[in-house]
């Protein structure tokens, strides 16, 4: 057998793992996939009407709420790596002749089908809310390709921050940063009615450019070339940055 597909039979066995974790962990489940939902039902039935944005409150929040739904999934990953490392599992993995690469790539594919677990499940209630699209098919699959750039980048720097932390805790207050940067973006109201040095803030950090793209994909309206640009940038960044930061960390502490 070759290395190659060795290297894949232990990342599905690790990507079953990780999942059967995530099922046993209700918290993890509602973090991922639940939470974001009621943080949709409370800003479109609670917040929606004081906001004034472009159409309709649902129509604009959706794209926002979708990268949200990608960051909440984060923590639990974080924390899970750290108590792989902290406790002896990665050692137990290496006397079974286990991939050393499998396990980080597990934790990263798990992550990446949880996020889109999640993103399937904001996008199903928008509709039910009323979240109308007039993208095409084309711009339905830029948008996919978009999301599932954006998990996979974003899981491979939560495995960083996790292999980095030295506890459990810790690992899971490192997320922190990534989980409410979207609050501080365009998320939920346009940047241009906030405050100054909020504003230029949110205009400037990773994840307005990526929410600017989905809502303009979404809508079926024009997509600035410049926030396309920076949403790609930001989102490959982030991938080189957490694979680099991970491997590095895992060679010293594994």
């Amino acid at each position: 057998m070759s290395t190659a597909s060795t290297a894949l039979g232990d990342s599905a066995i690790m990507l079953r793992r990780n999942f059967r974790h995530t099922v046993r962990n209700p918290v993890t489940v509602f973090n991922a996939i639940l939470f974001p939902i009621v943080m949709m039902l409370m800003f479109v039935y609670v917040f929606g009407g004081a906001f004034k944005v472009p159409g309709s409150y649902v129509d604009y929040a959706v794209p926002g709420l979708i990268v949200m739904a990608i960051t909440y999934g984060l923590g639990p990953t974080a924390a899970s790596v750290n108590d792989d490392m902290t406790k002896g599992i990665i050692n137990r993995f290496k006397t079974m002749d286990v991939s050393r690469g499998a396990v980080l790539t597990g934790h990263v594919v798990a992550t990446t089908v949880r996020a889109l677990i999640a993103v399937g499940a904001i996008i199903g209630v928008g509709f039910a809310m009323g979240f109308r699209s007039h993208g095409s098919a084309l711009d339905w699959l830029a948008a996919l390709g978009l999301v599932l750039l954006l998990a996979f980048a974003t899981s491979w720097l939560t495995v960083a921050m996790g292999l980095s932390a030295k506890s459990v805790e810790s690992a899971g207050l490192a997320t922190v940063p990534l989980i409410m940067l979207p609050f501080l973006s365009s998320a939920f109201v346009p940047a241009a009615t906030m405050k100054t040095g909020v504003k230029q803030f949110a205009e400037y950090q990773p994840f307005t450019p990526i929410i600017e793209v989905l809502r303009g994909l979404l809508s079926g309206g024009h997509v600035s070339t410049s926030h396309t640009v920076q949403a790609l940038a930001w989102c490959v960044g982030f991938a080189l940055l957490g694979y680099v930061w991970a491997v590095s960390t895992f060679k010293k502490r594994a």
